[in-house]
């Protein structure tokens, strides 16, 4: 193609320069053959004279009638000789002229010359690159055809999706409405059930009332046998004797009926918030007495100092660690999938047993009030019940959809909170094992803590949640300066501990809603967004883990720090906690190791 290209060029030049010397020689053929015929009569001019020269002598012997024959001859050549000189200095003169035209248009044959080399060279380069570009464009129009069919190919898989997701979106439709069905159904079926149940109860109670009155009026009618030695002191109808009174035997007897007390209803929701920031749990009319901690007041805490004994406990990132509710047994979770439990023995962990069964690492650990049972949440989107005494699985709660951060008991010990990255919390009912109520946070939640109808939830948008479990409503919300890593209620569950991604640990005092305390440290770090802190038994102190591998503890009355406990550590600090005895702290970390610290 490139020679092709190459003739092409050269037989238009050569065109071109034909055409050239065509329109210059036609200017100048006139004047060339008038200079040649003048060349011509020049020559015969020289000729006649060299003739008329070499016949002279003979002229002198011509007659008289051939002398005026000559001199005509003679005249008429002196004419000639005179016109020819002027055309050949005309022509001289045009010869010049055109050796000049000759000279300037070999100078422009020149340049031109010079300009075809160049357009030449210009041109090869132009044939080189337009061989490139052809190439170029071959590559293009293949990878465009493969363009082309990956594009129908995935148009054709978004169609098929598309009639599956229409007909999944259908089918989703259907089962939504026949689960609202459901629901309604069951829900209307739960409200006969109930009202026939409040029926029963209030013909129950008005049949033991009617016995009752009957009784105390049959007991009314019959005579009671008084003896005049017994010292008998009548009471009043409270049950007491009134001050200021004095038993008498002499005084006269009366029975009448007690009054029954009718139970208290259970308050709304500011008075459940009161209850829950007012009181002490054990005084909570919904809590029994075997599902209350033992108070707090005689425990003598601790500040550690020393480590006691530092050990490898799980294979991989420690999360969570929880001490046992009244005893020395403990819990860590870990990323190895395992629950495992130790015993302090001596200033040792000895373990006692491992809990498996999670498909992922352990994202949060929590005993009930009795350490009965152990409460597990995991990245697998599930949080796991375990029985401490013989390591057995007893519920798998599954329903979320992001891995489950935060997993609590309530007071009651029958029903949990969970928190996760799908920016829900769910309500679960351990009896019946099933979700009661999921409610939509608005953002990934971190953390948890539960009172007896409050859910205080803390989360990656900075926030702290107050959640009313019974109206799935937000009581109140807190704003801090960072993510949201860590919630601690205080004994007396007025006070809020928190440590958020600011590197900030603050106590909120939740019954004026204000930060009481803010506590930090020069070389304190929070080092992920599940770092857990913790308050110390008797609320005096706070303690947490810091990136660098310190353990920080502060004293809550000065609001100073107090210890800084800087070895033994090598990675971040993700989780500690406090003995409920106050005598240790155990710290884990994002290597394998835990720490067992105390003053000893």
């Amino acid at each position: 193609m490139a020679d092709r290209r190459g003739d092409t060029w050269k037989r238009h030049i050569s065109e071109q320069l034909r055409m050239r010397d065509r329109v210059q020689r036609q200017a100048f053929e006139e004047i060339i053959s008038q200079y040649n015929r003048l060349l011509e009569k020049s020559d015969m001019q020289a000729v006649l004279s060299e003739r008329y020269q070499s016949d002279g002598p003979r002229g002198a012997q011509l007659s008289a009638a051939d002398g005026g024959m000559r001199g005509d001859i003679q005249q008429e050549m002196s004419q000639m000789r005179i016109k020819h000189q002027e055309e050949l200095t005309e022509l001289h003169k045009k010869r010049g002229e055109l050796a000049q035209n000759v000279i300037e248009l070999n100078h422009q044959i020149q340049l031109k010359d010079k300009e075809i080399q160049r357009n030449e060279a210009k041109i090869s380069e132009y044939q080189t690159q337009i061989a490139t570009l052809e190439g170029d464009c071959q590559k293009l129009n293949t990878f465009l055809q493969d363009l082309e069919r990956a594009n129908q190919m995935l148009k054709d898989e978004y169609d098929a999706l598309q009639i599956t997701f229409s007909a999944l979106e259908e089918k989703l439709r259907r089962t939504t409405e026949d689960n609202q069905e459901l629901v309604s159904r069951w829900m209307a079926e739960k409200a006969q059930e109930a009202n026939r149940l409040n029926a029963e109860n209030e013909k129950d109670c008005r049949r033991r009332q009617a016995k009752l009155q009957k009784e105390l009026a049959d007991a009314a009618k019959e005579p009671l046998p008084l003896d005049p030695d017994d010292d008998i002191e009548v009471l009043a109808e409270d049950g007491g004797k009134r001050p200021g009174e004095a038993s008498s035997p002499s005084r006269s007897l009366s029975r009448t009926p007690s009054k029954r007390i009718s139970q208290v209803p259970p308050g709304g929701l500011l008075d459940s918030i009161g209850n829950i920031f007012g009181r002490r749990p054990g005084n909570s009319l919904s809590t029994s007495p075997e599902n209350t901690e033992a108070p707090m007041g005689g425990v003598e805490v601790r500040v550690p100092s020393t480590a006691l004994h530092v050990f490898e406990a799980h294979d991989g990132e420690v999360n969570a660690v929880r001490f046992s509710p009244g005893s020395r047994l403990l819990a860590t979770g870990g990323m190895d999938r395992r629950v495992k439990l130790w015993e302090v023995v001596s200033g040792h962990c000895e373990p006692k047993g491992a809990l498996t069964g999670s498909n992922a690492g352990i994202t949060s650990i929590e005993f009930d009030s009795a350490g009965s049972y152990l409460l597990a949440a995991s990245n697998d989107f599930a949080s796991r019940i375990w029985t401490v005494d013989d390591f057995r699985l007893r519920h798998t709660l599954t329903g979320h959809s992001g891995k489950v951060l935060a997993a609590r008991f309530l007071l009651d010990n029958t029903r949990i909170v969970s928190g996760s990255y799908d920016r829900t919390l769910k309500l679960w009912d351990l009896r019946s094992k099933v979700c009661m109520k999921t409610v939509f946070v608005g953002s990934s939640c971190n953390d948890l803590v539960c009172t007896e109808q409050c859910v205080m939830s803390g989360h990656f948008d900075k926030k702290v949640r107050f959640w009313d479990i019974r109206a799935e409503s937000i009581v109140r919300e807190l704003e801090l300066q960072g993510r949201v890593t860590s919630l601690d209620l205080s004994q007396e569950r007025t006070e809020l501990l928190t440590c958020s991604r600011d590197d900030l640990l603050k106590i909120i005092d939740l019954r004026t809603n204000t930060v009481r305390h803010t506590f930090s440290a020069p070389g304190f770090k929070c080092g992920a967004d599940w770092t857990r802190v913790c308050f110390s038994p008797d609320s005096n102190y706070v303690v947490g883990g810091s990136a660098d591998g310190g353990v920080y503890v502060w004293n809550v009355l000065t609001g100073k720090l107090d210890r800084l406990l800087d070895k033994h550590h090598s990675s971040a600090i993700n989780a500690v906690s406090w003995s409920p005895s106050g005598a240790f702290v155990l710290s884990v970390e994002k290597g394998s190791k835990a720490v067992l610290w105390s003053d000893l």
